[in-house]
């Protein structure tokens, strides 16, 4: 949101696109040209021309990539750096690439699983909301009717009626939502956003186990790539907790690197950072004592995915029942409202005259 960074789709478009011509011989140069030509999105596109461009006039990839300001992410450049240096640029690219294709699924996979919780309480406001039109036009106490009336009916007890009543809910209901989500956004579009609230999203019951998955499986992944290219330990640890997109891991990175600087061993670098379960540092440890971190980190990382698959599900499922008790409640407060001004009503009318 307000961001000029390429989206997920375009990066992994380009990364697969570059990859392949690289692959297949075409100049550096070219590629990027070609890459420009290809791309329907137009920050891409005037991104890539002008790395074209940078590259024909002497600058490095990298060099070029960075004079984008923020179209790229922090990963992309330092890989493509690395690669540049080891000369497997196209194999760092369908890494990549790679990498955020796997990003789109697991966004849908989100999305999916929230989708129909969501649903159920945006059909619950907006059927109160009706409800409050229609009954207060039915009882006569609508915009242009006065408020007196004999068959007046506040169902919500709240002194809403008609039009305007069914507005002003829709205001006190999604008006938070919506501020919550553009919020969230908002400050999460920065850094030290995500470095503030992620921690705190992270202490929320299931949701926090659920973005440590996601988190966990991107980090080995990002490790794993780096050190194939020989990127040095430093390095790769900043990138590799970059690609987590989690503030709270980004934020323990340089506990991490300190640890490693003073001498420690990988396991006990990332146990400092407390945030790492203890099966994931006891895997690290097998890894560092057989010499295969990266391999090991490499085959744990779809393992943290189905992990955070499974538990956005229940995620999905508690929210779902959360949604459903909430319609409930509402419905049970309308009906016994309901009763409630109607006894009243009949008992007005029973008194004698």
């Amino acid at each position: 949101m307000f961001s000029s960074r390429l989206s997920t789709k375009s990066l992994a478009h380009l990364c697969r696109s570059l990859g392949t011509m690289l692959d297949s011989g075409i100049d550096v140069q070219r590629a990027f040209q070609l890459a420009a030509g290809k791309t329907s999105d137009p920050r891409s596109r005037s991104a890539l021309a002008r790395i074209s461009l940078g590259i024909s006039q002497g600058e490095d990839i990298t060099e070029a990539m960075q004079e984008q300001g923020h179209t790229f992410p922090d990963l992309v450049i330092d890989m493509v750096s690395v690669a540049e240096q080891s000369g497997a640029l196209p194999e760092i690219l369908e890494g990549l690439a790679d990498h955020y294709d796997n990003l789109l699924k697991l966004r849908k996979s989100f999305i999916a699983a929230i989708a129909w919780p969501v649903i159920e309480l945006l059909m619950a406001i907006f059927i109160i909301a009706a409800a409050i039109w229609i009954i207060g036009m039915i009882s006569g106490s609508g915009d242009s009717a006065g408020a007196d009336s004999d068959l007046n009916f506040d169902m919500l007890g709240f002194g809403l009626s008609g039009g305007s009543g069914a507005l002003l809910w829709l205001a006190c209901t999604l008006g938070p939502l919506i501020g919550m989500v553009v919020g969230y956004k908002i400050i999460s579009s920065t850094l030290s956003g995500k470095r503030f609230v992620d921690p705190i999203l992270m202490r929320i019951p299931v949701v926090g186990n659920c973005m440590r998955a996601f988190a966990i499986a991107r980090f080995s992944w990002a490790f794993y790539l780096t050190q194939q290219t020989g990127m040095p330990m430093k390095q790769s640890l900043i990138a590799s907790l970059r690609a987590t997109a989690n503030g709270a891991f980004i934020a323990r990175t340089r506990i991490i690197v300190d640890r490693i600087q003073s001498g420690d061993h990988l396991t006990e670098a990332l146990a400092a950072a407390e945030i790492f379960p203890e099966d994931f540092l006891h895997m690290v440890d097998i890894g560092e004592t057989s010499g295969t971190v990266p391999e090991t980190l490499h085959r744990l990382s779809p393992k943290f995915e189905e992990q955070a698959r499974r538990t956005l599900k229940a995620l999905s499922v508690a929210g779902g029942v959360m949604v459903f008790c909430v319609v409930a409640l509402l419905i049970g407060y309308i009906v016994i409202s309901a009763v409630a001004n109607y006894a009243g009503m009949i008992e007005d009318l029973s008194k004698p005259m």
